[in-house]
């Protein structure tokens, strides 16, 4: 049978920023038990009293486990360096039969650039070419006869070297996401490998993206 206690628990697992906030002992419990009444008398089909929701919430704790925390924290601290690229365009492209083709192309002449960034990531219905701007001419030219979707330029990349065992902790993304949304700064792509993170993120947004992620080693 489900208790109040676990209906405080769904609400807060899927709002993760309300769950930081009172965490951070910022939110006025009484308050946001009165806001929770209604949303909970719903889920439990009969009326609830706020002073149960309240009594719920200061007992709460982070379904989080000990060793996760430990893990994370060790994490953090080890998180390596952090590279800002910046002149960048970013190619949506809807997928074709002639893609993987025009693609190869495209290969072949990053060879022999000096150092260019460069990711591309291929969906199920469109793919993502991210490359230096100083290519796109030549990536245009290449790609004449795809469907582009959208074409953004004016955009720089913020990559973190990740620790070896990253993929085993839960949680780590989030970190950098709440810390970016809280600074309010708007992500255009996010782009990931086994042991690097990367934000994509608009010119007007890099100086405090970067603040943002460098609070976060911190």
């Amino acid at each position: 049978m489900k208790t109040v206690s676990n209906c405080v628990e769904d609400i807060l697992i899927t709002q993760p920023y309300l769950e930081e906030a009172l965490s951070r002992n910022i939110i006025n419990f009484s308050a946001l038990a009165i806001e929770l009444v209604e949303p909970i008398s719903k889920m439990l089909k009969k009326d609830v009293k706020p002073g149960a929701i309240m009594m719920a919430l200061r007992r709460y704790n982070p379904p989080a486990t000990l060793s996760n925390s430990v893990k994370m924290k060790r994490a953090i601290q080890n998180l390596g360096d952090i590279t800002v690229r910046s002149n960048l365009t970013d190619f949506t492209v809807k997928n074709s039969d002639t893609l993987i083709d025009n693609h190869s192309k495209i290969l072949e002449r990053i060879k022999i650039e000096s150092k260019p960034f460069y990711t591309f990531t291929r969906g199920i219905h469109e793919s993502n070419l991210i490359i230096s701007s100083s290519l796109n001419e030549f990536i245009k030219k290449e790609l004449e006869n795809e469907t582009l979707l959208a074409v953004q330029e004016g955009l720089s990349a913020i990559s973190i070297n990740l620790p070896q065992d990253n993929s085993k902790i839960a949680g780590l993304y989030y970190h950098f996401f709440k810390r970016l949304a809280w600074d309010g700064v708007v992500m255009y792509e996010v782009i990931s490998t086994t042991n690097e993170f990367t934000i994509l993120v608009e010119d007007e947004y890099v100086d405090k993206a970067f603040t943002a992620i460098k609070r976060v080693k911190s």
